[in-house]
């Protein structure tokens, strides 16, 4: 018996399977790995006039998203009041029309550039080729006030956002039903529609035109303030304790698990279709290596925790309690390289047909395939 033993550690020392953990490597970050919604986005059938009403025959045939959650998931209450949006695109513009049902519209913002969430907004982010890496960011209120921003990485690997770049052709159009800053009445909606051209998304490289069955990471975000009325005006909530203002609602299309939306690697999931709107018989294909992306965002999270804990970076698998050969839950199994520093680390999954996955200390994410005869 101490021989069968002796032999099956050696097994789990040299292949790196963890065969009685297989099913607790997530514990813990389970809340980091919700579940990712999607949408197949269509062809408009003509131009789309930007007038924030959304009634061109094209918005009438769109599908309305899910209604948004809150951004940590069920385990918080649902949102207050519902917001969905659509989507459509041509060659040159992804269209965008969100619609916010509110009792009580406001925005006093009117420079572009302002930082609007300090007021409600409607947010949407893009990472057109999914590496965490170059992406936008777009923020409107209901004065139909842009701020819009770049990010050459997420806040968490030390971004400074570049707030002075603007959206060349952008165009945006608000329509309330309702009146806007009028405390004495009651709302019910605004609308929001928007054209963001593509060739505008063109910090460090520039973003074509999708083509079809193309998938971009994308995730929308509503906040909402709770506000009283003073001289006759609506102001934040305050705490009576402190004085500060309330914490904000986080509402969203695809929540990412914490009160964090720079978190690229958890948002939703935009499927380009070259079908027009009134053809909608595309469904949506989940890319193959997605369970091998999640893998390499636990370790990403692991390590970051590890080096908190201990001041560097491990180059050990089962340092980190993780299989040196993961299988997701298709049967697509990769093989982990892991090399690092104290302040730095990559870690590499292989797949037999020769598909890499790479990601480092810095979240960017990479993929590559072996030539044929590689061995």
């Amino acid at each position: 018996m101490k021989k069968i033993a002796l032999i099956s550690l050696l097994i789990w020392v040299q292949t790196g399977y963890f065969v009685a953990r297989a099913q607790e490597i997530w514990k813990g970050y389970e809340h980091l790995f919700l579940p990712k919604r999607s949408y197949v986005v269509y062809q408009t059938l003509n131009d789309i006039q930007i007038d924030g009403k959304g009634d061109d025959i094209s918005w009438k045939k769109a599908e309305w998203s899910a209604d948004f959650a809150d951004i940590e998931g069920d385990v918080k209450p649902k949102p207050l009041y519902p917001t969905q949006v659509k989507m459509l695109w041509n060659k040159e513009y992804l269209y965008i029309l969100a619609e916010l049902t509110e009792p009580h519209i406001w925005s006093y913002y009117k420079t572009r550039d302002q930082i609007v969430f300090h007021e409600n907004d409607f947010e949407i982010f893009i990472d057109p080729d999914g590496d965490t890496h170059n992406y936008y960011e777009f923020e409107l209120n209901a004065a139909n006030t842009l701020f819009d921003l770049f990010l050459s990485r997420p806040y968490r690997n030390g971004c400074q956002p570049l707030i002075s770049w603007n959206s060349e052709g952008f165009k945006s159009a608000v329509s309330i039903v309702g009146t806007l800053n009028n405390p004495l009445d009651v709302d019910q909606k605004w609308t929001v529609e928007m054209a963001i051209p593509f060739k505008s998304m063109n910090v460090e490289q520039i973003t074509p035109a999708p083509v079809d069955g193309q998938i971009w990471k994308i995730d929308f975000s509503r906040v909402n303030w709770q506000t009283d009325v003073v001289d006759g005006k609506y102001q934040k909530k305050k705490d009576e304790k402190t004085g500060n203002a309330l914490p904000e609602y986080n509402w969203v299309w695809s929540p990412t698990g914490e009160i964090n939306m720079h978190t690229p690697e958890r948002w939703g999931m935009l499927q380009f279709s070259g079908n027009s709107v009134k053809n909608q018989n595309v469904k949506f294909q989940m890319p193959i290596d997605e369970g091998l992306k999640s893998y390499l965002w636990l370790i990403y999270y692991k390590q970051h925790e590890f080096r908190r804990k201990h001041g560097s970076f491990s180059s050990s698998p089962s340092e980190l309690l993780l299989p040196v050969v993961f299988k997701d839950s298709t049967g697509v199994s990769a093989k982990l390289e892991l090399v690092a520093s104290q302040n730095q680390f990559s870690a590499k999954l292989t797949t037999n047909n020769g598909l890499v996955l790479s990601l480092n200390e810095s979240s960017l994410l990479q993929k590559s395939q072996l030539n044929k005869n590689h061995e």
